[in-house]
């Protein structure tokens, strides 16, 4: 029965969870929308979240059987920071480290709080303009399409008109505004979150499915591109 801590630092939305064998014992978040705290303090909340989480379950990290992050696509500066600190972790107290796609986080999140009446099931995070990150997942969770970074457009995802399609995260809203095929539902309610992270983070453990400490980066998809602001002063 495996102790896993699980972070996920994509977007906006910082949290953490301790599950064993699958099921959640414990959950931590901060989210900015719910708390007015000011957006992108990952690198200061994910240890306190850490340390609230396992000192409430008097676990030690020596005690863990292994570390799953959430590995991306998503916020370049939240995938770093939260992989620097999941290899922190590991590297310390010797543990494995097992790296969860982001969106396949997100259809897990429908599989659990959702009724499992779609064809389909397409997570979306915003990645600017009309571009968004996405993949495609059928009812029993296979993966349809594989994860890519998409311009969306009115002949955006044509291929599956006829079925019942769920478009979900914060890439959802926007793109429902350009396509507008019959049983396409779309929502904002779904999001990455360590609070669904433990079951298939259990399924990698049992087969193994570790990352190299060494080598492993995020899943960026995109290459980084800083921008200097329009106002310096």
């Amino acid at each position: 029965m495996a102790l896993i801590l699980n972070i996920e630092t994509s977007t906006d939305i910082c949290s953490v969870s301790l599950s064993k064998n699958g099921n959640i014992l414990d959950f931590r978040v901060d989210n900015p929308a719910n708390t007015g705290v000011e957006r992108g303090q990952h690198s200061r909340i994910l240890a306190i979240l850490i340390k609230e989480l396992l000192q409430k379950n008097s676990v030690r990290a020596s005690e863990l059987d292994a570390l799953a992050i959430s590995e991306g696509p998503g916020s370049y500066t939240g995938l770093r920071i939260g992989v620097s600190v999941a290899k922190g972790i590991c590297l310390g107290a010797n543990l494995p480290l097992i790296a969860l796609n982001t969106l396949l986080i997100m259809a897990e999140m429908v599989k659990e709080t959702k009724i499992s009446d779609y064809d389909l099931i397409v997570p979306m995070i915003d990645a600017r303009r009309m571009e968004v990150y996405s993949a495609v997942f059928d009812r029993d969770m296979a993966i349809v399409k594989e994860t890519e970074a998409k311009v969306i457009d009115e002949s955006s995802f044509s291929e599956y008109r006829g079925k019942k399609v769920l478009f979900c995260g914060n890439g959802a809203l926007k793109t429902e505004e350009i396509i507008k095929w019959d049983n396409f539902d779309f929502t904002d309610s779904i999001y990455p979150s360590a609070e669904f992270m433990g079951k298939i983070a259990d399924d990698y453990f049992n087969t193994q499915k570790f990352v190299d400490l060494v080598y492993f980066e995020p899943f960026y998809l995109k290459s980084f591109i800083a921008t200097i602001p329009k106002k310096i002063f």
